[in-house]
């Protein structure tokens, strides 16, 4: 029932979407599209500072990814198909403790949005390992509905899906979004998992090769 509400009001939303630019998204980072290099590695096979990735994922209206709802399939295919507004794209790397990050920067990238409408937005900066904490990013790049967008992207991580994919939730920083409300936003993590792994339990991939998928392995299992 409650799920067919959040489907419900996602819905209207995105039937909306393109009245004005949207000032706030959801992101479901979609499992069969990460790919990470092979080294550097921690000893627990986790990546370490310097290693370098690529990922994709869909572009939701604010909201769809409340209280753990998870935005892809198994197949790596969208929950919501009618509710995508378009395409994330991360490409960076890892720096600090990488993977075996609880808390602070982990991450350096780039994000590129691609909405259906052919409005692109592009931010750059520092991701944070810190579940549920808003973190501002630059906006270096905009086109179409964004070309007047002033000010920052706010990336709030709701955590990890059963498939290791990112759930995160986003929003300009001229919608007036201070810490505590971006904090609000990111619902319950319910449903999400920890960053944090073991030695028995972590990310693998083919070391033999240049850069390997993840194919929807889990840092740790549910529970």
């Amino acid at each position: 029932m409650f799920k067919t509400l959040i489907t419900s009001t996602a819905l209207s939303l995105a039937t909306l979407a393109w009245a004005e630019a949207p000032t706030a998204f959801d992101v479901a980072e979609e499992h069969t599209r990460i790919f990470m290099s092979a080294q550097t590695v921690h000893e627990n096979g986790m990546p370490a500072h310097g290693n370098a990735f690529v990922s994709q994922g869909y572009v939701y209206p604010e909201g769809t990814l409340a209280d753990g709802t998870v935005g892809v399939l198994e197949d790596g295919s969208p929950t919501f198909p009618d509710l995508v507004l378009g395409t994330w794209t991360c490409d960076g790397y890892f720096v600090g403790e990488g993977g075996n990050a609880t808390t602070g920067v982990w991450i350096i990238s780039r994000q590129t949005f691609a909405f259906k409408d052919g409005a692109t937005l592009v931010t750059q900066g520092t991701e944070i390992a810190d579940i549920g904490q808003p973190n501002l990013r630059p906006v270096t790049g905009a086109t179409g509905d964004f070309s007047d967008i002033d000010g920052g992207l706010i990336q709030t991580t709701l955590g990890f899906n059963d498939f290791w994919g990112l759930s995160a939730t986003y929003a300009f920083e001229a919608h007036e979004m201070d810490a505590a409300k971006a904090k609000d936003a990111a619902f319950s993590t319910e449903g999400y998992q920890s960053i944090t792994g073991n030695e028995d339990d972590h990310l693998e991939w083919d070391s033999g090769a240049p850069v390997g998928p993840i194919f929807g392995k889990r840092l740790i299992p549910s529970t």
